[in-house]
């Protein structure tokens, strides 16, 4: 972020959000660009750490503002014990946003959810529009459910197509999967890390493996806590995934929103299965709505395909910017 001088400065900050003090890491190259705060999947697995692989390009057309949510990062490591909750979360993001308004003297903040950061986004936007100037679901979740339904299918159909005998005996042994309801206990949370290895293995869901981790070290804010942050994360977000994101499903409720709402998927995401979230895009009712579905890119899109990515929110920033004039 440039300064008044044009001096590119980057800020991290601890910064006390419904009484306890949450991390923000802002980047950009010029205060007066709409201010975008992203907000990270999971839940518990932030993705501050991995803006240097994208953002350089975007820098240049927003403020970018990565908050690491209570339950995961640097969030985490500050404040050990205060787990989340559903409320909670929405009050933190709530208060982040007033935070925002007032420090780059903005009316509104744009919002962008990756994953369970578009669960959280939606939601929010559901239930205070007028904060947000408008919303961008990237890897839009629809439906919990529906996705371990349909990306199970798809890992059982290219697995019988590759005569993977080895992937298939192993795709029985886990047996019934996901179940007609959604229980996100321990028993669920061993069959689903064995399905997103598998999944890995068929690039069907993102992968943490050797070369991401890698590419996280190389990170301008990393520190060694964010690994203890990471592989604390699912114990810290075990009530959220219990009692909300398991029974997350846009279908129970309609498809209105007040603002405009925009999708960035992957064409080759069946972790968050693009086609769930085109269907739900086509019932839609916004003041203006866009869908983009990047080729070649997976769940973690801003990564698979960079370029795409930034053409895309450049696209979204020209379009609501005509809109003003």
């Amino acid at each position: 972020m440039k300064n008044k001088v044009g001096k590119p400065i980057l800020i991290e900050e601890y910064v006390l959000i419904n009484g306890i003090e949450q991390y923000l890491f802002h980047s950009g190259t010029n205060v007066d660009n709409p201010v975008l705060l992203y907000l990270h999947g999971g839940p518990g697995s932030v993705e501050s750490l991995f803006a240097h692989l994208f953002q350089d390009q975007l820098e240049k057309i927003f403020t970018i503002v990565h908050w690491d949510q209570r339950g995961a990062g640097k969030t985490l490591i500050k404040n050990k014990d205060k787990y989340p909750t559903i409320d909670l979360m929405l009050q933190d993001l709530f208060e982040v946003i007033q935070y925002l308004k007032k420090k780059y003297n903005k009316q509104k903040i744009i919002l962008l959810g990756r994953s369970w950061g578009s669960v959280l986004g939606i939601t929010f936007i559901k239930r205070f529009p007028e904060e947000v100037a408008y919303f961008i679901g990237v890897a839009q979740v629809i439906s919990m459910l529906e996705n371990e339904r349909v990306g199970y299918e798809k890992l059982k159909e290219l697995i019988s197509q590759a005569g993977d005998q080895k992937s298939l005996d192993k795709l029985k042994a886990i047996g019934n999967y996901p179940g007609e309801k959604l229980i996100i206990d321990s028993q669920f949370l061993k069959k689903c890390t064995k399905i997103r290895k598998l999944q890995g293995k068929y690039n069907l869901a993102g992968k943490i493996d050797l070369p991401i981790m890698l590419k996280v070290l190389k990170s301008p804010i990393f520190k060694w806590s964010d690994i203890t942050a990471l592989l604390k994360g699912l114990k810290a977000n075990r009530y959220v995934l219990e009692t909300f994101l398991a029974n997350f499903d846009l279908h129970t409720e309609p498809a209105d929103f007040q603002v405009p709402v925009y999708y960035i998927l992957g064409d080759q995401d069946w972790q968050a299965p693009y086609v769930i979230a085109q269907e739900y895009f086509n019932k839609i009712q916004a003041p203006r709505k866009q869908l983009f579905l990047l080729p070649g890119a997976g769940h973690r899109i801003m990564i698979d395909q960079t370029e795409l990515f930034v053409s895309a929110l450049s696209t979204i920033r020209t379009r609501e910017e005509n809109e003003r004039v």
